[in-house]
C-alpha cells in the first residue's frame, strides 16, 4: 500500500455524445453538477483533485482528444512533477466513489474497479510507460493499455455504480 501522496483525477474530457450537452455540467437533484460530484468523492482520499482534459484543467497528454488515456497520462505526469506516489482516477461521469475503493485499489501495481476502468489506481512511474503506449499507432483503448500493464482487477461484490452516460440515465438516477 503506497504511504505516500496520492493525486485523485477526475477524468473529464470526454465529448459527452450519448448524453448530448456536457454531462461534466449536468445537475443531479441537489443542484450540483456531475463533475462536482466526482471531486467531491475523491476529495477525502487524496492530497489534491484535479480534472483532466477540459479547460481549466490538466490537457490531455499528448494532444487533445486522445480519450481517457490522455487524461490519465496528463494526472500521471503532473504526480510524477509534483512527488506524488500514484493517482486516484474517476470519471466525470460518476457521482459516487466508495469510502473503501482507495483502500482495495491502492497496492502493488496499477488496479481498476471490475467493470469501471475509470476507477483506478496507477503508480506515477507508470507515465513513462504511457507515453510508449500512447505512441504506437491506433492504440487509445484503455483495455490495450490494461492488458499491457497487467492491472489488476479489484472486485467488491454487491457494489452498484451509477454511470452516466445518456440524459435519461441520470433522469433515473433522480427518480
Amino acid at each position: 500500500m503506497a504511504t505516500g501522496r496520492i493525486l485523485g483525477a477526475v477524468l473529464a474530457g470526454g465529448r459527452s455524445s450519448r448524453f448530448g450537452s456536457d454531462k461534466a455540467l449536468a445537475l443531479m437533484p441537489d443542484g450540483r453538477t456531475l463533475i462536482d460530484h466526482a471531486m467531491a468523492g475523491l476529495a477525502p482520499h487524496v492530497a489534491q483533485v484535479v480534472i483532466c482534459g477540459r479547460a481549466g484543467g490538466l490537457p490531455d497528454r499528448p494532444a487533445p482528444d486522445m480519450g481517457p488515456l490522455g487524461g490519465l497520462n496528463a494526472a500521471l505526469h503532473h504526480a510524477l512533477a509534483h512527488g506524488f506516489d500514484g493517482v486516484l482516477t474517476t470519471g466525470c461521469d460518476m457521482p459516487l466513489y466508495p469510502a473503501d475503493l482507495p483502500v482495495a485499489l491502492i497496492g502493488e501495481g496499477a488496479a481498476i474497479l471490475k467493470d469501471q476502468q475509470l476507477l483506478g489506481w496507477w503508480p506515477a512511474t507508470l507515465a513513462p510507460d504511457l507515453d510508449a503506449h500512447l505512441a504506437e499507432a491506433n492504440n487509445r483503448s484503455i483495455h490495450g493499455w490494461l492488458d499491457r500493464i497487467g492491472a489488476r482487477v479489484v472486485e467488491m461484490p454487491g457494489l452498484v455504480l451509477p454511470n452516466i452516460n445518456r440524459s435519461a440515465d441520470l433522469a433515473n438516477l433522480s427518480s
